[in-house]
């Protein structure tokens, strides 16, 4: 579940940045998922271990911040569409691992 619930932290805050950059108010919630996604890696997170931990939470973040990107600045709109579904459902499974 560590590497799990790093991967989500990292996704969410891409989001939560993408959101901010675009003043969408979806971000207040994001930040709150984000909030308990942490809270979750924070709780099964062993000791001396957080440096793995920040590198795995700093990729799924450059990569979904990719993702997002390709989605909102892309020319080639299938493209476009494919990396905004792709986005969508890689912060599903996310959602999907805590309940609101």
């Amino acid at each position: 579940m560590l590497d799990t619930f790093a991967g989500c932290a990292g996704r969410l805050s891409a989001l939560m940045q993408h959101q901010w950059l675009f003043a969408d108010p979806a971000a207040r919630e994001t930040e709150a998922r984000r909030a308990d996604m942490v809270a979750l890696l924070d709780a099964v997170m062993p000791v001396r271990v957080g440096r793995e931990v920040l590198s795995r939470r700093t990729a799924a973040r450059s990569a979904h911040t990719a993702l997002l990107t390709r989605a909102a600045f892309n020319e080639d709109t299938a493209d476009a569409a494919w990396a905004r579904r792709r986005a969508e459902a890689e912060i599903q499974l996310c959602y999907d691992l805590v309940l609101r």
